[in-house]
């Protein structure tokens, strides 16, 4: 049964497959954003606007370790969608085993790295003067469990990958609900303030773990790795880093970009300007749902037909995914631009804060209709495994324009530059993305 599911991708309408595939990733993206949503706004009623910006310090290192997970699932999934459209069952099951070995191996030595340089990188990143010690408090907890959260992200993308968008969607649902139940009893209950929020966080992620351990035991998956499959293989080790290397290369960026707006944040604004950018940021997270959901969707689609050399429908999926994206872009971009006033006061009750949060919504949010153009085409390349050129695409939005747009505007206009840097760096990226993708239809998917 579970083989007939996956074969479904070559076979079934490509506007319907899409919508059953990104849908339930929809969904999952939109309950993890409403979890973090809903986090901050605990921390910020019951602790305070600097605990905003704290936990926005501690993000940066618990995401690119994450993030280690996160690309060894993408760049396996890519393996495993390929080989499954191949009819390569053992290819995808030793893929898989290699990917859980790759994971435990690389977070649990990244961690031992960030516990041994703990108040550093905090400083580092961001977390000065008053924000330093709720900093360090929900950094030292966080950083515990984030092995198990890179195992969980990275074995999503492979739940995805077989087809399986509805338990990978489960796997998402489960540790957001307990973080807000954690959350509620940490916080407001016990009173642990920071403690409380940093617990409930690592804990949702074992909720996570055991989900996911019981759906691969269990006759839902199709992938059953025997014990030879965990042993390394160089092969497949070189092509999952280098498929992956664009996550991992993406949320590397991410990470390094967040250190260098908070920074500039503080040197131009103080902390109350980092409370507002850790606002926007959830925001971010929390608004892009769809459009996330439709690029997760999409990369199966694209890698199993693209392995089965079905081109027409692979040029189908890049137009129905572009199209939905742009709409579903546009309309939540709508939404933020005139309820703006009134998303600050959620979260803080802090009147600078409420403030300054308007019109930098509005200007960070100016290019997000296009968006889903950029994610889109890095993620074709990325699902036909050819890793450079999803890699430049990936880079190309914060390496290429932003960071330096971000060491040059703030300069002229302050605060409000660094605002004003996320929508030009958007529409530039967006048009590179867009010449290659075209260019690669153009040769690759002519049959």
């Amino acid at each position: 049964m579970s083989k007939n599911l996956t074969e479904l991708l070559g076979t079934d309408s490509i506007p319907k497959l899409l919508v059953k595939q990104a849908l339930p990733a929809s969904i999952g993206i939109l309950v993890m954003s409403l979890n973090i949503l809903i986090d901050t706004i605990f921390v910020g009623q019951w602790i305070g606007s600097n605990a905003i910006a704290a936990i926005n310090v501690v993000l940066p290192v618990s995401f690119f370790i994450a993030a280690l997970g996160m690309s060894i699932g993408v760049g396996g999934a890519s393996i495993i969608s390929r080989a499954l459209g191949e009819k390569k069952h053992s290819k995808a099951e030793t893929t898989f085993g290699n990917q859980i070995t790759l994971t435990f191996l690389l977070t649990i030595t990244v961690v031992v790295f960030g516990l041994t340089f703990v108040d550093p990188l905090i400083v580092l990143f961001g977390g000065k003067g008053s924000l330093f010690s709720l900093a360090k408090t929900y950094y030292v907890i966080v950083l515990y469990g984030v092995p198990v959260l890179a195992f969980c992200m990275m074995a999503n993308n492979t739940i995805r990958a077989e087809g399986k968008p509805k338990n990978a969607m489960y796997a998402m649902l489960l540790p957001s609900v307990s973080n807000l139940l954690l959350d509620y009893v940490f916080i407001n209950i016990f009173d642990w303030g920071m403690m409380g929020a940093a617990w409930a966080t690592t804990l949702s992620y074992g909720v996570c773990a055991l989900y996911i351990v019981y759906f691969f035991l269990s006759k839902k998956s199709s992938l059953h790795p025997s014990w030879s499959s965990f042993k390394l293989k160089s092969a497949l080790i070189k092509e999952i880093s280098s498929l992956g290397s664009v996550t991992l290369a993406r949320q590397a960026m991410v990470s390094i970009t967040v250190l260098l707006v908070n920074n500039i944040l503080f040197s131009f604004g103080g902390e109350s300007s980092i409370a507002v950018y850790a606002i926007i940021s959830r925001m971010l997270m929390f608004a892009t749902f769809p459009i996330l959901g439709i690029t997760q969707g999409f990369l199966p689609i694209a890698g199993y037909n693209f392995g089965a050399q079905n081109v027409q429908r692979v040029r189908k999926v890049i137009n129905i995914s572009i199209r939905y994206s742009v709409i579903l872009a546009t309309t939540i971009f709508l939404f933020i631009f005139f309820f703006a006033e009134h998303i600050p006061g959620i979260f803080s009750k802090d009147s600078v804060v409420a403030t300054e949060t308007p019109l930098a919504l509005r200007y960070v949010f100016a290019a997000l209709p296009i968006i889903g153009v950029q994610l889109i085409g890095a993620a074709y390349f990325q699902a036909i495994g050819k890793a450079l050129p999803a890699l430049l695409l990936t880079l190309s939005r914060q390496g290429l324009f932003f960071i330096p747009l971000l060491f040059i505007l703030p300069n002229f206009y302050g605060v409000m530059g660094v605002w004003m840097a996320f929508p030009v760096a958007d529409v530039f990226s967006t048009l590179m993305t867009a010449y290659f993708l075209n260019r690669a239809v153009i040769k690759q998917l002519v049959k």
